[in-house]
């Protein structure tokens, strides 16, 4: 049987498509960004998934917390930028590939995600052209080397799927997973007005308060376009009882640009216990 391979969508756009670039890049992140925190008793990530360029000193707060915790599998969650569909899409394929090499789908955790789902199934839209899961691949790659993935869009976030996805993560989590949810922050605001959007998502975060934060994205109070899969990821910590979290970074594209006008945000968070 042929193997059925998401072959890299942004690489040479997003990051380097130079393998020995691509690892330069990451490394040279990760040594900048080291935290005071203990990873072992990690459930999740907060990371944003721009281009490296902008994004990527944020994201690599979050992936040297995680290189200390053992896991075999990373649960991706990704909003979805190119298509709309209703419900929640599991990546139907066996690898997704990236210029540091492919990385299997965990299978049998796919087939525990669906198990008696009335909105997650297996499918590749969502999944042909999206950023949000590639770019945070090569972190893990470099972080890990050996581990395996399930790719997770989420097509409509409504509070009906992002319930039931949390249900199915707290179900189907076990100390050898980790839940990554992939989000920028506000975008195209000036720096100040970006600034007060993205305060209160911090602060949501800080808190722990899922269920506020939730309700601000409903009211428009506050913007992420990853917004359900941050709410997915903590619903589902706090179900396993996983009630802490720290902001590890959080900057926007003016401070690495230098354009203040019109600006994306961008954050890193850790949820453990």
């Amino acid at each position: 049987m042929n193997e059925i391979i998401r072959k890299p969508a942004v690489a040479g756009l997003f990051y380097p498509k130079n393998a020995d670039a691509l690892k330069s890049m990451i490394t040279d992140l990760l040594s900048k960004t080291k935290s005071e925190i203990n990873g072992e008793n990690i459930f999740g990530l907060v990371s944003p998934h721009a281009g490296y360029i902008y994004s990527g000193y944020t994201a690599a707060f979050a992936y040297n917390v995680l290189s200390e915790k053992e896991f075999t599998t990373a649960i991706i969650l990704s909003p979805s930028h190119h298509d709309y569909f209703q419900g929640i899409s599991v990546y139907s394929g066996d690898f997704y590939e990236t210029p540091l090499g492919k990385v299997a789908v965990d299978k049998d955790l796919r087939t525990l995600f669906l198990n008696n789902s009335k909105n997650i199934y297996s499918a590749d839209i969502g999944h042909r052209a999206e950023h949000a899961i590639e770019v945070q691949i090569p972190f893990l790659q470099i972080i890990k080397g050996n581990f395996k993935i399930l790719p997770v869009v989420i097509g409509d976030q409504r509070r009906k799927y992002l319930d039931e996805l949390s249900a199915k993560i707290a179900e189907c989590y076990s100390p050898e997973t980790v839940i990554i949810a992939s989000s920028d922050l506000s975008h195209f605001y000036n720096k100040e007005m970006a600034g007060k959007l993205d305060e209160l998502v911090e602060e949501r975060i800080r808190d722990f308060d899922f269920e506020e934060l939730q309700a601000d994205f409903e009211n428009q109070n506050c913007e992420a376009c990853g917004g359900g899969a941050i709410v997915s990821l903590m619903k589902a910590a706090n179900l396993k009882g996983f009630t802490k979290s720290k902001i590890l970074s959080r900057t926007d594209s003016g401070d690495f640009s230098g354009d203040n006008t019109s600006v994306v945000g961008y954050l890193s968070a850790v949820i453990y216990n």
